[in-house]
């Protein structure tokens, strides 16, 4: 599966980078391609871009703050708070998968 997403905290600093790194992890590790925007205190980076949101399965809102979704119109959008991430990123890709599974 293809997933791209934000993560976003409230304060921009760790939270944000931590998170990405554990769901990339967690992705990985269950054979997903995974992409994921930081939109942290230095703004945003590793931008997805319109290619990316164009073959992405599902994209994962990974948020504590207001982000642009108007990017990803007519995508599967899960967007769940940051400290989902945090705790259980296997968790959370396991319920995507079984998410997509049933949208099918």
């Amino acid at each position: 599966m293809k997933i791209i997403g934000i993560t976003a905290c409230v304060a921009g600093i760790a939270h944000t980078y931590i998170a990405k790194e554990k769901i990339e992890k967690a992705a990985i590790s269950m054979g997903d391609e995974i992409k994921i925007e930081t939109q942290g205190s230095i703004g945003p980076e590793n931008v997805l871009t319109a290619e990316d949101i164009k073959k992405a399965d599902v994209v994962l809102l990974a948020t504590d703050i207001g982000v642009d979704k108007s990017r990803f119109k007519g995508k599967k959008v899960v967007a769940i708070p940051i400290s989902l991430v945090m705790k259980s990123p296997k968790g959370v890709i396991k319920k995507i998968h079984e998410k997509m599974e049933t949208a099918l």
